[in-house]
């Protein structure tokens, strides 16, 4: 079965997580959240998962600066991205990895910046309502700093001696467009995010030819991340990323049956799994070919293994690379 909050119900019981951060070593895995450190159960879960530090508003480690936009309640993304480079100023040259949860652009949206010249209209007869038209417009606000500070950012990073390789997202869209939500036919637009994947010049990757190599890359899901930055980087990979790889390349994106009653979801869609392809139309699985199947049938067996199973894969080289 599925679950709507696998970080509250699943993660603090198991007594292995299968977390990605792990091919870096504890001491090296940090992660930056300018928030309270219980929401999510956050402070658990990054333990669990193997992170020697975890900054928050709350402590124990403080995450700083904390500055932020106009009347926001949140720290901006620039005082985020500066306690990274702080960071970095201060960790030794060896491979670190690095969590960051920005607060910037979350909910609620309550016209916080001033002289926001930005105005969101309908595009079908009816007329937005005044607080739709108000929480659009402060979140595209938003968005427009965090692009500006995202490009200050990198152009920082760019200027560091270490090789740094930034995987870049937005976990969902906000759920302020109550007009485009009566539509089902908007169902997965209004679950998509904008993603990137970007190495510093110290890396020596050639992000334009890397990009244009990159499989799949239009569409996809988290799950798949490692497997794309590995193949941005041209990376040695574990069997289980090379699995991922082989899955990505027939499968560019799925989502898990999930309905969050909580948050107000009515379906992403109801009972059922979603796959695209890489055109971001619906991918009909019953229908794909035998080397698919089996790839998404192993893939059950797998995820089995890591949440409810015992754990056999833990001990073999699956997760290793050599």
């Amino acid at each position: 079965p599925s679950l709507s909050s696998p970080y509250q119900q699943l993660v603090p019981t198991q007594k292995w997580s299968a977390s990605v951060n792990q091919l870096w070593g504890e001491q090296a895995s940090l992660a930056f959240h300018p928030y309270q450190s219980n929401m999510y159960s956050r402070n658990m879960v990054y333990k669990r998962f193997g992170f020697s530090q975890f900054s928050t508003l709350d402590g124990p480690l403080f995450i700083s600066p904390t500055t932020k936009l106009g009347t926001s309640p949140y720290v901006s993304d620039k005082s985020t991205y500066t306690s990274i480079l702080n960071s970095l100023e201060k960790v030794d040259q060896s491979p670190h990895f690095y969590q960051v949860v920005t607060m910037q652009n979350h909910m609620p949206y309550k016209n916080y910046y001033a002289n926001n010249e930005i105005k969101a209209e309908s595009t079908t007869g009816t007329p937005l309502e005044d607080s739709e038209k108000s929480s659009i417009e402060t979140y595209a606000k938003g968005m427009e700093y965090t692009d500006g500070c995202t490009k200050e950012f990198l152009e920082q990073l760019d200027k560091l001696n270490r090789p740094i390789t930034v995987v870049f997202y937005g976990d969902h869209l906000p759920g302020v467009y109550k007009s485009a939500a009566k539509d089902d036919n908007n169902s997965v637009a209004l679950h998509e995010t904008d993603y990137f994947i970007w190495s510093n010049k110290a890396s020596g990757v050639d992000n334009a030819q890397a990009a244009e190599k990159a499989t799949n890359s239009a569409y996809t899901s988290p799950n798949f991340f490692t497997a794309q930055l590995a193949e941005h980087l041209n990376a040695k990979v574990s069997p289980y990323i090379a699995f991922l790889t082989a899955l990505h390349a027939k499968v560019p994106a799925m989502e898990p049956p999930v309905v969050n009653k909580i948050q107000g979801w009515s379906r992403i869609p109801d009972g059922q799994a979603l796959y695209l392809d890489n055109e971001g139309n619906y991918l009909d699985v019953s229908q794909a070919d035998a080397q698919t199947k089996q790839l998404l049938e192993d893939y059950k067996f797998v995820q089995y293994d890591f949440t409810a199973g015992k754990n056999y894969l833990k001990n073999t080289d699956f997760m290793n690379i050599s």
